[in-house]
């Protein structure tokens, strides 16, 4: 009888573990998002992936996906990342050198996107996908002056990129910002044209025209004044008392919060540039790239 045991558990959990062709249909299908992408890439008919997600679903008793553009479902969301840690854990070979199936993953950021929006998300993802290693570098906005070997890029700028791929990630709007103690030696400020003659912080990443524009000054690009090429440097700046900023909100969240910067004024106005995650042809055929680039954009909206 006490032989028996083993078989008889091992017989229970078999019942209980979907297919395996079904998890790497699954897999594919939340990477790709096509079921004909999907079905070429496992050498299966699409109906075969249709079949094999709909077992699944049967299996689990929950539904993975939305229909209408394959995006996951929060239960589908959760189950993915167990997926990929078992089919990680079935790609290691007994005796393999150092780490086997951990999987590593370049990114290129701009500076302040890294610092107040990115790596405050970051944990969520490590935890989600513990055995994928990031490695994080930094970029140069406008420029695009990144690394050649990153694997995913977050430009900031207009979004014409020829040389990649791309996806929109976030948008944002501006506004002028600037110290308390420089509100008080040079206020108030109770209407845009108080600005004249105070100095403007420039930067090439957010002209000043567009807040103009929207607030009907008819007032040329400072020409004049401290530049900056990262939003970042601008902003302590700004708390430094060195003159008024024009900040995106979300990028300047953080020096709102804790009372460096204040705002000038209620109207703010689009910027002109957005965020874009970028990334060369081929890059999301591996499953690594494709589930952070998922992330980010869901965590972004």
């Amino acid at each position: 009888m006490a032989t028996a045991a083993p078989s008889s558990f091992l017989s229970s959990a078999a019942r209980r573990i979907p297919p395996i062709q079904c998890l790497l249909t699954f897999e594919a299908l939340a990477r790709l998002r096509s079921v004909t992408q999907t079905a070429e890439e496992l050498c299966v008919t699409p109906s075969a992936v249709s079949h094999r997600v709909k077992q699944l679903e049967q299996i689990l008793g929950v539904r993975l996906f939305g229909r209408a553009d394959f995006s996951l479902t929060t239960e589908g969301s959760a189950y993915l990342a167990h997926v990929r840690e078992g089919l990680g854990a079935l790609q290691r070979f007994p005796g393999a050198a150092s780490a086997p199936g951990r999987r590593r993953l370049k990114l290129a950021v701009t500076p302040t996107f890294a610092r107040t929006i990115l790596i405050p998300r970051l944990r969520q993802f490590t935890e989600a996908y513990p055995e994928i290693d990031l490695a994080l570098q930094v970029s140069i906005p406008l420029l695009d002056v990144v690394a050649e070997d990153a694997d995913l890029m977050v430009r900031f700028g207009p979004g014409h990129y020829a040389d990649v791929e791309h996806v929109e990630l976030a948008r944002d709007v501006v506004t002028p910002l600037a110290s308390p103690a420089f509100v008080r030696e040079h206020g108030p400020f109770d209407k845009p044209e108080d600005l004249e003659g105070v100095p403007l912080l420039r930067s090439p990443l957010e002209p000043w025209r567009t807040w103009f524009a929207a607030t009907a000054l008819d007032w040329p690009e400072p020409s004049e004044g401290s530049q900056f090429n990262d939003i970042g440097l601008m902003c302590d700046a700004a708390a430094a008392g060195m003159g008024v900023a024009l900040v995106r909100l979300k990028l300047g969240a953080p020096w709102l919060e804790n009372g460096t910067l204040v705002r000038l004024f209620a109207t703010d106005t689009a910027s002109p540039h957005a965020h874009y995650l970028c990334w060369r042809t081929g890059t999301m055929d591996r499953w690594e790239c494709a589930a952070f680039a998922d992330w980010l954009r869901k965590t972004m909206a």
